[in-house]
């Protein structure tokens, strides 16, 4: 089965089947919320509609990539939002990237957003859920970025019929290799508030959760909700807790 790889500005139609990418660090940060407690993420097409969901529903928490800026609770690193206990709530998030892309295929009938914390999981629902290629959007770089297209090939090449016997090393040293992991340990230098010494390391921890995370409108908002698959059949009923 061949597999398409493209980045946002390449979506030219409405995919059957949308895995939208983003390791460093939407949707790692993502995961991570789900794992705190989380009961779903609103993704939000801007840094303004963010801010205007949180206010129009109480107890909502926003979330944004940078720094930390006025309304905005939570910044978008995996090392910081570990800490956060987020039971019951509700996160809007908007990121420069992976959220961006989630919503240019929002009218795909299946969508799922992936990182390498919830590869395999992502790899094992797809293969019980979806028929005929995927189409891997590679958010980061315009389609460019390594981690990104490392993320997407391994998965592709657990779907491809590698399954759990596809060594994962190549794709993880190409991610930790990477422009972003560059970055974010420069920021970490330079004391950068929007980034945390462990972000690289929890980016690229691979299937630390078992649950995939899907992204359904709900009626104007694109939601993403975690699906638990611990065993190869998902179960579309139960949250991931």
């Amino acid at each position: 089965m061949i597999h398409r790889f493209v980045g946002i500005p390449e979506l030219t139609d409405v995919p059957p089947v949308a895995v939208v990418v983003d390791v460093m660090r939407a949707f790692t940060v993502a995961a991570w919320a789900f794992s705190r407690g989380t009961e779903k993420i609103v993704l939000a097409p801007s840094d303004s509609e963010a801010l205007a969901l949180k206010e129009k529903e109480p107890g909502w928490i926003a979330l944004k990539d940078g720094a930390p800026a006025e309304g905005f609770d939570i910044v978008n690193s995996p090392g910081l939002i570990r800490s956060f206990d987020l039971t019951g709530r509700t996160v809007v998030q908007k990121t420069t990237a992976g959220t961006v892309g989630a919503l240019a295929v929002a009218s795909s009938p299946l969508v799922l957003c992936a990182s390498f914390v919830v590869a395999g999981a992502t790899a094992r629902f797809l293969k019980a859920q979806a028929s005929g290629p995927v189409t891997f959007v590679v958010t980061g770089d315009a389609g460019r970025a390594d981690e990104d297209l490392a993320c997407a090939a391994y998965i592709g090449r657990r779907l491809g019929g590698g399954g759990d016997g596809v060594a994962a090393a190549p794709y993880l040293h190409r991610a930790r290799a990477s422009r972003a992991a560059a970055g974010l340990a420069d920021g970490v230098r330079r004391g950068y508030r929007g980034v945390h010494p462990d972000d690289v390391d929890l980016c690229l921890d691979l299937d630390r959760f078992s649950f995939a995370m899907v992204a359904r409108r709900e009626e104007s908002l694109m939601v993403l909700r975690p699906v638990a698959v611990p065993d190869g059949v998902p179960r579309t009923a139960a949250p991931a807790r």
